[in-house]
């Protein structure tokens, strides 16, 4: 089983067990982080598609370490010119263990106690 999840205006497919890199969430190393915006849970006949999220889904992790990711060159230059411009960047980087993918969240206190009073 695996779920498409939606942080930080991108798309990522997570599966329990393994770790992804996103893009930098706030928080510290071994705090533990939801995600809410499921796009999709992909889990053979019982596989569910949000429009556009899925209601009630959920993804539970844990933050592992921030990093940064390898240095990419970014070089420029005109022919002819004698214009070059040579400038390097390193992205940042969160990543995040998956723990559990929930099909439905739990319901909490008060809507239980409101289911059983009717």
């Amino acid at each position: 089983m695996f779920a498409i999840v939606e942080t930080g205006g991108k798309q990522y497919q997570v599966e329990e067990g393994r770790y992804v890199d996103i893009e930098l969430l706030e928080g510290e190393a071994d705090s533990k982080v939801v995600f809410d915006n499921i796009v999709m849970i992909v889990n053979g006949k019982k596989s569910k598609v949000g429009q556009p999220y899925v209601s009630g889904a959920s993804v539970e992790g844990k933050i592992v370490k921030h990093d940064k990711a390898k240095k990419i060159i970014v070089f420029k230059q005109r022919p002819k010119k004698g214009y070059r411009k040579k400038q390097g960047h390193r992205q940042q980087f969160t990543r995040v263990m998956i723990s559990k993918i929930r099909t439905s969240a739990k319901k909490s206190a008060k809507e239980t106690e409101e289911a059983t009073a009717e």
